[in-house]
């Protein structure tokens, strides 16, 4: 990327419409929108990731950053002490996040791994720009929650090299009620066809023994979590993913809903973990369309202790 083109993605932060919230703040003069930050980075640790997909974190970890802010906003995040204006995190140069990737590197890290990344794209293209040049060569991972616009994705054609995109809804009563977002579907739907577009079929590495399949090198991988209450939108989901694509991606299905704290105040039906009986019929149903490309979590859902200490850790 030129610097003229890094330079017109800063500019845009003058009157931000990076993400479909279309806040047109001037982020650059400290203003803030939905998402909660202004131009200036935030994250809140960078550190290797071992609970993420087995082809993406391996036996070495996948070496993640987390930001701080959110463009989507879900009631019931496990990430909302960072997602939602919250105090913690550190503010850093584009300069110093790209000197982040480089060390994530030399500690053994399988991949770059951006979690809520969207409302920063500009400043990211920048950091992996210098940390391309300064010798990054280990894939680039870009994990969000696909409330992405087009335009603002194809400004990383060429740096991402592997999708993490989740597809939450597809019934727009429920992504206005739990993300505040009526239009997610639609906007997911061709975030994800556009992150396909740019990162192809699934392709693993050669040689390496971190997982039976190996480690993803290029490819998409799309998560779905599984609400309480949310079976039929759940199979929605599954069924658009799998029809649409097909092989041509990874569907994960995820049972590590957890209830957060005071969620029973506004909304009393997600105040309980799904079960096993709900799980497995949701992976029942995924088998019977044909899904083979997927990842399935065993065992009991996850507790708050799993949730990484935003503590500004390497950053």
């Amino acid at each position: 990327m030129t610097q003229s083109e890094i330079d017109g993605g800063l500019k845009m932060l003058e009157h931000c419409s990076l993400c479909p919230r279309n806040c047109e703040v001037n982020r650059l003069a400290g203003e803030s929108g939905y998402c909660g930050e202004t131009a200036v980075i935030r994250a809140a640790r960078a550190s290797l990731h071992m609970w993420e997909e087995p082809c993406i974190s391996g036996t070495r970890g996948s070496g993640t950053v987390f930001f701080n802010g959110c463009p989507l906003g879900c009631v019931y995040c496990q990430n909302r002490e960072i997602a939602r204006r919250g105090k913690s995190g550190v503010e850093i140069s584009t300069e110093r996040l790209a000197q982040i990737f480089i060390e994530q590197q030399e500690h053994g890290a399988n991949n770059i791994n951006l979690v809520t990344p969207t409302h920063f794209v500009p400043q990211i293209v920048k950091s992996l720009t210098i940390a391309r040049n300064k010798g990054l060569t280990i894939p680039v991972v870009y994990n969000t929650g696909s409330y992405e616009k087009t335009d603002t994705l194809r400004m990383l054609d060429g740096l991402v090299d592997v999708y993490l995109p989740d597809m939450k809804y597809i019934d727009a009563s429920v992504a206005k009620k739990y993300s505040n977002a009526p239009d997610y579907a639609e906007t997911a739907k061709a975030a994800i066809a556009e992150m396909v577009r740019q990162a192809g079929a699934p392709v693993f590495s050669q040689g390496r023994q971190d997982t039976e399949d190996g480690i993803m090198v290029r490819g998409v991988i799309v998560r779905h979590l599984m609400l309480p209450g949310c079976a039929d939108d759940s199979r929605a989901v599954i069924k658009y993913l799998y029809e649409t694509y097909g092989d041509k991606i990874y569907i994960s299905i995820m049972n590590q809903y957890t209830p957060m704290k005071n969620i029973a105040e506004t909304y009393p039906e997600l105040d309980r973990k799904i079960t096993e009986w709900e799980y497995d019929r949701l992976v029942d149903y995924a088998i019977d369309l044909g899904v083979e490309n997927g990842f399935i979590q065993e065992g009991g859902t996850v507790g708050e202790s799993f949730i990484p200490d935003f503590d500004g850790r390497n950053i």
